[in-house]
């Protein structure tokens, strides 16, 4: 290489690394996490990703398309997070009706608190469209079958009705929310969180209709 080739090899700190498309991906959904974490959701847009990125808007919308994109983007990670600690924690637990509402109502509030307060205000934008509200549908119905699943067998000849999972699944959001928010302690929502699984549970074994079933 000639001398003058080589004083046009940049120095300059800000001259942009050459990601593979799998690492910008990840750099752009971490800056992303950390524009909401700082800025709330409101702030996020793909111009603003770009900018705080350091990178040109046509890479952003090469990744996302559409700010809702970036949205559902940010939203599929957190759930496939949110499996994977929970399906790991499930195949290590004891096959009990309190191992199991343990595992779920610890694994639920665990990640929505590792990913911090920008979560709730992520999936509160998904209710903003329709495409996004569907998509948190979908991830949702998944989750109470993971559920359902993993606490039948406690249910014994009865089985865990729709509702049931649906309000399980409406308290785990608010008291994981709750404590991300510091409203409440990460020990109250995940205890409140496990009462009400095993309430839930207790009622499908007694037929609906109440009563005191051993959640060992």
């Amino acid at each position: 290489m000639s001398s003058a080739e080589t004083t046009h090899q940049p120095t300059d700190p800000q001259r942009r690394r050459r990601l593979s498309r799998q690492d910008r991906l990840r750099q752009l959904l971490d800056v992303a996490w950390q524009i909401v974490r700082d800025e709330g959701t409101e702030a996020l847009t793909l111009g603003r990703l770009s900018e705080q990125a350091g990178v040109t808007k046509p890479v952003v919308y090469d990744h996302f398309e559409t700010r809702p994109g970036l949205l559902a983007a940010l939203y599929r990670e957190f759930d496939a997070r949110q499996t994977t600690v929970m399906d790991a924690a499930l195949a290590a637990s004891q096959p009990s009706l309190a191992d199991r509402a343990a595992v779920i109502a610890a694994s639920y509030v665990d990640c929505v608190l590792l990913q911090g307060r920008e979560i709730p205000g992520v999936i509160g934008a998904l209710a903003g469209s329709p495409e996004l509200e569907r998509i948190k549908r979908e991830y949702e119905a998944v989750f109470i079958e993971k559920c359902r699943i993993a606490l039948s067998p406690f249910a014994g000849a009865g089985t865990i009705a729709a509702a049931g999972l649906w309000a399980m699944l409406g308290a785990a959001e608010a008291l994981s929310y709750a404590a991300a928010s510091g409203d409440i302690t990460a020990v109250e929502a995940k205890d409140e969180l496990f009462e009400t699984i095993v309430a839930m549970v207790t009622r499908s074994a007694c037929g609906g209709a109440g009563g005191n079933v051993e959640a060992g």
